[in-house]
């Protein structure tokens, strides 16, 4: 089994808040995680370089014999055949950024000390096909091809369960369904892409699907539900109301009425009922969106743009959010008009302003919504959790005090 370890480059800055709290290599696009894609793709143990504070929860393992691969890379069948032809002292690049190299274990010391790396001979890939994630918007406009990757990848030489004669079925052959899975009474159109249906996920009754759709283990869509796609319902996440073009990264709840356009949720988020996101100015012109390295809003070249949502934020019923709204880890977002476009970590409130969500509130309110899912929020993440507290009061301009 090969030692994969996959580092965060600069782009990390780029795709926070999502990135506050995990590796790049640990986001969702497509059916899996970008660490998920390596380690079944090289057959790979996984390991990571990021972050200091990070680091407790995503350890390194170093052997004799390591592929180091950017983290916002993700796999393709031609760049793997390029990575497991590296020979020792080799490197992939792309635009003088690395990609790949495979080192021994005094060679891995130097680069991680800043070290120089002897003999180290480069290859360029400027024209191997793969995916690499350098912005937020990234994630939504290249998931519909990380679904269709995900797909062969996850489906190839093996049968699916059958579907439902309950079922209205366009393009069955692009349909999957897992063991344990429940999709019953809904429409499933997989002409425009495949829809997965992972392991013991449910369909309810009534829901309209247009692939492509990647809904993982324990997901659920609820009745009457219309998903367009391409969508990825994240593990343990439930989706109701109208969703399109958008990723729930993994036990995210947006369970009722309302719509979620071009959108990117992390984990443990909430939306409530009746609440909406504004994925295209009434002008149709370009969007902006914050950056968190530039601290300030920046062009993206996109016309469709929704909301980004940090681990563990929540928004109370018939929240409104502006066109490229970012919103921070632990925020808690409510009452009437339109929030701002930036909300910073740990806040409280809304278009009528806000005060600072304390650390020990938003553990409180972690460990109940954690426990209906029979989990814990163990030391390391909340370590973590108090580094973004204390990472993010910059933002926090209406307090002058960091106190946990």
């Amino acid at each position: 089994m090969k030692n994969v370890i996959l580092f965060d480059s600069d782009t990390r800055e780029n795709l926070l808040p999502l990135t506050f709290t995990r590796p790049v290599a640990d986001l969702r696009i497509g059916i899996l995680t970008i660490s998920e894609k390596w380690a079944k793709r090289l057959d790979a143990k996984v390991s990571y370089i990021t972050q200091d504070y990070l680091t407790k929860k995503y350890p390194i393992n170093i052997s004799e014999d390591n592929f180091v691969i950017n983290g916002s890379v993700l796999p393709s069948d031609w760049l793997c055949r390029l990575i497991e032809q590296l020979e020792f002292n080799e490197a992939l690049l792309q635009k003088g950024e690395l990609i790949a190299a495979r080192l021994n274990e005094s060679q891995f010391e130097n680069l991680i000390n800043d070290e120089e790396i002897e003999e180290l001979q480069g290859f360029d890939v400027e024209e191997t096909p793969f995916i690499k994630i350098s912005n937020l918007w990234e994630l939504f406009t290249k998931n519909a091809q990380a679904i269709e990757e995900d797909f062969r990848l996850l489906t190839e030489d093996k049968s699916s369960q059958e579907i439902s004669h309950t079922n209205k079925v366009l393009g069955a052959e692009n349909v999957f369904i897992e063991e344990g899975a429940y999709v019953e009474c809904a429409i499933l159109n997989a002409k425009d892409g495949p829809i997965y249906i992972g392991k013991n996920a449910k369909v309810m009754e009534g829901a309209v699907i247009r692939g492509p759709l990647a809904l993982c283990e324990h997901a659920s869509i609820k009745m009457g539900a219309k998903i367009y796609g391409p969508t990825t319902v994240g593990p343990y996440s439930k989706v109701g109301g109208e969703v399109s073009n958008s990723i729930l990264t993994g036990y995210s709840n947006k369970g009722h009425d309302g719509y979620l356009g071009n959108s990117i949720l992390g984990s443990w988020c909430n939306i409530g009922a009746d609440s909406n996101t504004s994925n295209l100015k009434n002008n149709y012109s370009e969007i902006k969106l914050w950056n968190y390295n530039a601290e300030r809003f920046l062009p993206t070249g996109q016309q469709f743009c929704g909301l980004i949502m940090g681990d563990h934020s929540k928004c109370g019923i018939n929240t409104m959010f502006n066109t490229g709204t970012v919103v921070g880890v632990s925020a808690n977002v409510f009452g009437p008009g339109f929030p701002r476009n930036f909300i910073p970590s740990y806040s409280w409130g809304g278009s009528n302003g806000y005060s600072t969500y304390t650390v020990q509130k938003a553990f409180e309110t972690a460990e109940r919504v954690m426990a209906r899912r029979e989990k814990v929020l163990e030391e390391e993440d909340r370590l973590i959790l108090e580094h973004v507290f204390k990472q993010s009061a910059q933002y926090r301009r209406w307090d002058k005090t960091t106190s946990l």
